[in-house]
Formats: C-alpha cells, sequence, structure tokens
C-alpha cells in the first residue's frame, strides 16, 4: 500500500520542535546575544522610531530582548515567539517585567506590534517567502538579521556553506544583494541596512584558531569596504530596518 511522503518542512522543523537543535546548540547562541542586541538599538536609535511593543520571531533562548530591554526606553513591552519547546524552557527563566515569552509564532494571534524581528531566522524556514509574508502585517517595522553566508571564498572552498547547514540549520544562502531582492519580492519596503562583522565580533581567545586567523584578512578587506569584504571572504551578515 502506498502511503504518502513526509512533509519536507514538517520534517526540517522538526529539529526544532523535537529537541535535536538544541543538543547541537545548547546555550543556542546567548554567547553572540548582547552583541547582536547593541547592533540593532544602534539602529533603532538611528531612526527614532515610535516604539510601544517589540515582538521577536523565533528568538531562541530570549536573551536578545533581555538586552534591547536594558538598552531601549523603559515604556516598550517586549514578546518572543519560538516553537521550539527547549528554547521556551531557556526563555522562561529571562520572563519579567516588560518581557513575556510563547511557544509558536504571532501570525495568526492577530495582535499588531510597533517593530518584528527576525534576528538569523529566514534562512533556517523551509518555505522563507511564506514566512516573509506572513511576517508583514505583524508589525508597522520589521528588522532582520541576515547571515550573508555567500562569498567568494565560501563557493570556492564549499565546506563553509556545508557547515552551517550541518552546525545551525542554513537552508538559504543570500548575499547582500539576493537578501535585499527577497525582501523586496515580499512587499517590504527598504528603510535602512548596514553590514554587521558578526565573525569580528566573535574574535577571541575562546574562539578556535581557525577562526582568529580567518578574520586577519577580513580586516584587511574591511579597509576597502564591509560589502567588499562581505562579497569576497564572507563573516559578515546584514542589519535591515523595513516597513
Amino acid at each position: 500500500m502506498l502511503t504518502a511522503a513526509p512533509n519536507c518542512s514538517t520534517f526540517l522543523e522538526a529539529r526544532y520542535t523535537s529537541g535535536s537543535y538544541h543538543e547541537q546548540n545548547p546555550d543556542w547562541h546567548v554567547t553572540d546575544s548582547p552583541w547582536k542586541a547593541r547592533q540593532i538599538a544602534a539602529l533603532l536609535q538611528r531612526h527614532h522610531l515610535p516604539l510601544h511593543s517589540i515582538c521577536e520571531v523565533g528568538c531562541g533562548a530570549g536573551e536578545i530582548l533581555v538586552q534591547l530591554r536594558d538598552l531601549l526606553p523603559p515604556h516598550i513591552e517586549f514578546f518572543g515567539y519560538d516553537i521550539s519547546p527547549q528554547a521556551l524552557e531557556l526563555c522562561r527563566v529571562r520572563e519579567g517585567e516588560r518581557l513575556h515569552f510563547a511557544l509558536g509564532d504571532p501570525f495568526a494571534a492577530g495582535r499588531r506590534y510597533s517593530l518584528a524581528m527576525a534576528i538569523d531566522v529566514f534562512e533556517h524556514v523551509p518555505d522563507y517567502l511564506s514566512f516573509l509574508k506572513n511576517m508583514k502585517p505583524v508589525a508597522d517595522y520589521k528588522l532582520f538579521h541576515i547571515p550573508l553566508d555567500i562569498s567568494v571564498s565560501s563557493v570556492l572552498r564549499s565546506q563553509p556553506l556545508l557547515s552551517v547547514r550541518r552546525s545551525v540549520g542554513h537552508l538559504h544562502y543570500f548575499t547582500a544583494e539576493t537578501a535585499l531582492a527577497t525582501l523586496e519580492d515580499c512587499g517590504y519596503q527598504i528603510v535602512d541596512r548596514s553590514f554587521t562583522p558578526c565573525a569580528l565580533a566573535a574574535d577571541s581567545n575562546q574562539r578556535r584558531l581557525k577562526t582568529r586567523l580567518a578574520n586577519l584578512p577580513r580586516r584587511i578587506f574591511r579597509l576597502l569596504g564591509d560589502g567588499f569584504a562581505a562579497r569576497l571572504v564572507g563573516g559578515f551578515s546584514l542589519l535591515v530596518l523595513a516597513r
């Protein structure tokens, strides 16, 4: 008897709901959260947006929202959503004043926020175009942090792309140009964008020697511009504010 093939999206999302992602990444990248929060806060403060509520889709352990609560004005309420029960357990210990977490996503809730964020998220989502379209009506403004996995170096070596696929679950790979084109194709109006040197921010004695060595050419090529360095050697992400 023929049986229906398993749904690909369901199979891939099970990595986050079953606990296997948590086993590979037990801290859910908490150590990177303070740096990411500072990049986000700096961008928001440049635009003086009238924010009263911020939601993060795919909030992981929730540490970015914890950091933003301390960096942004004290009247803002923060809401985090994630499909992973394991991530929600990590969020619960961070829940507190003006900071709320829930299992799932905010798309069907009918609530509207001042700002919705997806920080290193939609590259993990099988149907990322539908994800972006569903996210659009959730808030007045949207903010994305998008890893720029495609560079001359990553294409020539190929191993970096396979590595982020295995270790952190990236299914889709972007340059700055294709990331912005994707958002525009989904109806977003770009308000601001900037490169974030995520690999350089992680450059410390706790990182592998290979990472620290790879950062040497990144520092050199940054003298010609972050965009050039991102295309050539990688190690950058794109922070985008949109409507």
